[in-house]
């Protein structure tokens, strides 16, 4: 919104007078309302002995229960560091394991952008909200139809959060559909995610063996081997579990590939109360946890230290269908209660929130996303993924609620910033001028006036007119209004942020779909 003036009306009904005041644009970073990285913390589900409780109870069922299907190089791996392979063949994990491992753990860590000023610094409480998902279809609100998703679409997502302040980061949100060979689709998916912005990037591959391939497209982005190695750009997304309590073979073949090439990983355990993790939500946290700290083992064992996000993303099932429920409040309390404990652990962490069950960007998806968005911040999650676009329990990505949800960010932001109490903010000089020798309101005062841009946040979309202002305006819809928006930032972005030379180098050498 930094682009943009914002317009706050304030009326008298006395006097009928109207004061109209434009917000200035752009603002210097460290006076914005909002920012990247505002510390959360506030809200915490679980009491200091449930996050004590539910750390033993992980530690016991990776050393009574352990994890099955590891590769081959991960059993080599995890068990020349003490895991003990058993001849059931899963690998069980000494509670002192864990502990070492986690002693040499990263912490604090910077997800880089290919511009610096959008880099992410992972430390604390601090919160950042991106997209994330592998959306199959695109939601067309004006048709109110769902269509597959395709390698153009994912990089008019790409562009748009290019240029929304309150997304933070820009993580693969849909399937290039349009594309039948899965090389080409990991390489235009990752092509399309890095000509669309320059933040910082998530993406997936579908086969270990794609990722040399993947490598060489992004070292010719950064310039270089060794400029990435110095500024890694893109983080893997790496399902390396498939729960319950069992490793996901592949992934994890390409998380080591991943790691030796330098990528940060997220270590992603994404289960399903009531049908892929137990049904009572603190026992779903218990077994997000232990498989995350399973990757913790593998990640560390493998590379001390190497940049890893603690990926507790357990998900809700509706128990009447077994479909999944991500706009339900259980999913909520879920992704607060994984934050407190990827701060026991003092792990760098994410989770899913904002996701819509609901198809359309309307009032339920409203509720839905805002709910979880903000206990999410709130609590402190540290990056907050799939936070907007996404409808449908995860099967349709939206680009008009993209932009709608940069509006609803900025004020779930504003809520995890707080109340500022300082010797300014609660003085009585303000009031006592107004009420004892002033006009006897606030409008217009000096205060008031030097607060407007610091202290309040102005939506990009949303309505605050009247009634009778609406109706003189041509009575705008809200969804109207995201497609005039996200149609101006469309048409005035730039084909791809990549350099002009290094875009035709990547085309001669790729088949680019977008």
């Amino acid at each position: 919104m930094a682009d943009e003036c914002a317009v706050a009306v304030s009326r008298r009904s006395g006097g009928r007078a109207a004061r109209v005041a434009l917000r200035s644009a752009p603002l210097a970073e460290n006076i914005r309302p909002v920012r990247p990285g505002l510390p959360g913390g506030q809200y915490k589900p679980l009491s200091e002995a449930n996050v004590q409780r539910i750390h033993e109870a992980a530690l016991d069922a990776l050393e009574q229960i352990g994890l099955a299907n590891a590769p081959k190089s991960g059993i080599e791996i995890m068990t020349g560091a003490g895991a003990v392979l058993g001849d059931d063949g899963r690998i069980r994990f000494p509670r002192a394991l864990v502990e070492d491992m986690l002693a040499i753990a990263a912490r604090d860590l910077t997800l880089h952008a290919r511009d610096p000023k959008q880099d992410l610094e992972l430390s604390g409480t601090r919160v950042y909200y991106g997209t994330a998902g592998a959306a199959v279809h695109v939601v067309d609100v004006e048709k109110r139809e769902y269509r597959e998703s395709t390698a153009k679409d994912l990089l008019n997502a790409a562009q748009l959060v290019h240029h929304l302040d309150n997304v933070h980061f820009f993580q693969r949100a849909m399937v290039c559909r349009d594309i039948p060979d899965n090389f080409l689709m990991d390489i235009n998916t990752l092509y399309a995610c890095c000509a669309g912005t320059t933040k910082h990037v998530g993406t997936s591959f579908s086969d270990p063996s794609h990722v040399e391939g993947c490598f060489d497209l992004i070292h010719m982005i950064a310039g270089g081997e060794d400029k990435w190695r110095a500024r890694p750009f893109v983080s893997n997304s790496n399902c390396f579990v498939v729960p319950p309590m069992k490793f996901a073979e592949e992934s994890c073949i390409t998380m080591e590939a991943c790691i030796r090439g330098g990528m940060p990983v997220l270590l992603l355990s994404a289960g399903q109360a009531g049908a892929t993790a137990p049904a009572p939500l603190a026992t779903a946290i218990v077994q997000a946890v232990a498989e995350c700290l399973a990757g913790v083992v593998y990640v560390n064992a493998m590379s001390p230290g190497h940049p890893a996000i603690f990926g507790t993303w357990p998900f809700v099932s509706d128990l009447r269908t077994g479909a999944m429920s991500g706009g339900s409040g259980e999913q909520a309390l879920l992704t607060a209660g994984c934050a407190q404990m990827h701060q026991f652990y003092r792990l760098p962490g994410g989770a899913a929130a904002g996701i819509a069950d609901a198809k359309l960007p309307d009032m339920q998806a409203g509720w839905e996303q805002a709910i979880s968005n903000v206990m999410a911040g709130l609590s402190g999650l540290n990056m907050v993924y799939e936070a907007v676009g996404m409808h449908a329990s995860l099967l349709g990505f939206c680009l008009e609620s993209l932009v709608l949800g940069d509006d609803l960010l900025g004020q779930v932001q504003r809520c995890i910033r707080g109340i500022d109490v300082t010797e300014d903010s609660v003085s009585l000089e303000t009031m006592r001028s107004v009420c004892l020798d002033g006009p006897g309101h606030y409008l217009g005062h000096p205060q008031t006036l030097g607060l407007m841009q610091t202290e309040y946040i102005y939506p990009a979309v949303a309505d605050r007119t009247s009634p009778k202002e609406w109706v003189e305006i041509g009575r705008p819809d809200l969804v109207a209004r995201a497609i005039e928006r996200k149609n101006r930032i469309l048409a005035e972005a730039a084909p791809s942020v990549i350099a002009p030379e290094i875009d035709r180098a990547i085309r001669e050498k790729f088949r680019i779909y977008c």
